[in-house]
């Protein structure tokens, strides 16, 4: 590139000097059972960008069970960022987010779990260096606050009825999704049936195969489930053409997750009308720009969105939150209930959570602050001293 088509850059532009990851391991309050694994506790990578003017970003990034679930993990994310992400960044305008995240991709193939949390860290100091909240440099919002999911993964249904009620009680959720898959389908089944019941009209009750079906048991799952009064089915089969064939058969909404990877892939499960429902997730999409383009393309093609998760931490879940906010359509609520998972807090304030929703905060970039004492404390040993310089 010449000097002329250079962008310009002022002498007070500020600049990134240094990124740090570490990783965060957290307890959980109980099991929390899926098909494709079982957690015991949550890791959380963190990363921070410090720019030139002294602001520093923050972002995570977050998988469900390591890599059971897809193809990054929490440590290689760190490993990632700490090998091949900071040297593109480093000296780079702090300022022109979507430029270096087009930088970073020509250098790095992949890896879109690892992108959403450094464009994570890039948006919250871009929002704290304008006096903005994330949500205004994607649009501004239009709810301040969010419906939020619990899911009841505890496996035993008896416990996750008590969980339930236990919720609606405390006015922090009203809709429930069951995750199944792990056991033998009328057993699974039963399980959801009977929740249902016991929960009756005051709860509205979801399901979330994560792709453990085959398609002969998904068209003979989604008609019990959609009689025992199911509203929602989650990915019961893996591919975007079996999802396709499952379409409209049966009076319960289907929703594509696992099979959205960004907009290249919501554009195609959209022209085969293949679900009712985008489950939009930043880190499946590569980060908040992203997963605001795959929301755009259900948009356009008459698709309903769900706000997801990946069972992140409080940087990751407010993150979306700040997205989610500026969503035109969010018919289907979200499920950012990943904070509350955990046991222990690592922020210096605690998401608001209350009358069955999420408040989403409206301060300076994300609009919260880490407690750095108790993200030290749950550092994994020696790895958060190393950074990349």
């Amino acid at each position: 590139m010449n000097q002329s088509s250079a962008p310009f850059r002022s002498l007070n532009t500020p600049v990134i000097e240094r990124i740090e990851t570490l990783l965060v391991d957290l307890p959980t309050i109980r099991p929390h059972r899926l098909s494709v694994t079982t957690m015991n506790g949550q890791t959380l990578m963190l990363v921070k960008i410090h720019c030139s003017d002294g602001i520093i970003g923050i972002g995570e990034g977050t998988t469900i069970g390591g890599l059971a679930y897809g193809g990054e993990s929490p440590e290689s994310m760190k490993l990632n960022i700490d090998t091949y992400f900071a040297p593109v960044m480093r000296d780079q305008d702090a300022t022109q987010v979507q430029a270096l995240m087009a930088r970073i991709g020509k250098m790095v193939k992949e890896n879109r779990f690892a992108k959403s949390a450094v464009e994570t860290a890039l948006l919250d100091a871009q929002g704290k260096r304008l006096g903005l909240p994330v949500s205004a440099l994607l649009g501004g919002r239009r709810r301040e606050s969010l419906p939020v999911a619990w899911t009841l993964a505890s496996g035993d249904t008896a416990r996750d009825i008590a969980e339930a009620e236990e919720m609606l009680a405390r006015r922090r959720h009203r809709i429930f999704k069951l995750k199944i898959g792990a056991k033998e389908l009328h057993e699974d089944i039963a399980h959801v049936a009977a929740i249902k019941a016991a929960l009756g009209a005051q709860a509205s009750v979801r399901v979330d195969v994560n792709m453990a079906w085959s398609e002969q048991d998904a068209a003979f799952g989604m008609a019990a489930l959609a009689d025992a009064g199911c509203e929602l089915v989650e990915q019961p089969v893996a591919s975007a053409a079996a999802l396709a064939r499952l379409m409209r058969r049966f009076p319960v909404a289907l929703m594509a997750d696992e099979s959205l990877t960004g907009p290249e892939s919501a554009f195609e499960i959209a022209r085969v009308q293949g679900a009712d429902v985008f489950a939009i997730k930043i880190e499946q999409n590569g980060g908040l720009f992203n997963a605001q383009r795959t929301a755009a393309i259900a948009d356009a093609a008459g698709i309903g969105l769900y706000g997801g998760t990946m069972l992140e931490g409080g940087v990751g879940t407010i993150a979306s939150a700040h997205l989610f906010a500026t969503f035109a359509n969010l018919q289907w609520g979200t499920e950012l209930f990943g904070p509350l998972l955990l046991t222990e807090e690592i922020l210096a304030t605690p998401l608001d959570y209350r009358d069955f929703a999420l408040t989403v905060p409206d301060g300076p970039g994300l609009g919260i602050a880490l407690d750095e004492d108790r993200v030290a404390f749950f550092a994994r040993d020696g790895l958060h001293r190393r950074t990349a310089s």
